[in-house]
């Protein structure tokens, strides 16, 4: 099943949404920001984008700035850090079973397809 982690108002993920809409196949849709991950569920997801934490961090957020950018801070406390400020997880991410894409550009998830 595919399953995309959606930001309504973020332009990417809405084009993210839109591929999936015309693919025909079956996903489902979940608004992180809502519906947030913890802790065990981010560190699977990132397990299967094959990245480090610091690599799905959206550096540009202002509280990424403000309070995290100048720590040295472990993968450990980065997936607590964006489980407690979901706004830092980079969107839209599309998982399957066995694997998962960050949709930046949104055409990197028609290799999901």
């Amino acid at each position: 099943m595919l399953r995309i982690y959606h930001n309504a108002r973020c332009k990417k993920s809405r084009e993210g949404l839109e591929i999936l809409k015309n693919s025909g196949k079956e996903f489902e849709t979940r608004e992180y920001l809502k519906d947030t991950l913890d802790e065990k569920e981010l560190t699977e997801l990132i397990d299967k984008l094959k990245i480090t934490p610091i690599q799905l961090v959206r550096k540009n957020e202002k509280v990424w700035k403000e309070e995290y950018k100048h720590k040295d801070l472990s993968d450990r406390e980065l997936v607590s850090v964006m489980v407690k400020n979901p706004k830092l997880i980079e969107r839209p991410v599309v998982e399957t079973d066995k694997n998962a894409v960050i949709g930046r550009p949104p055409s990197e998830i028609e290799k999901l397809l």
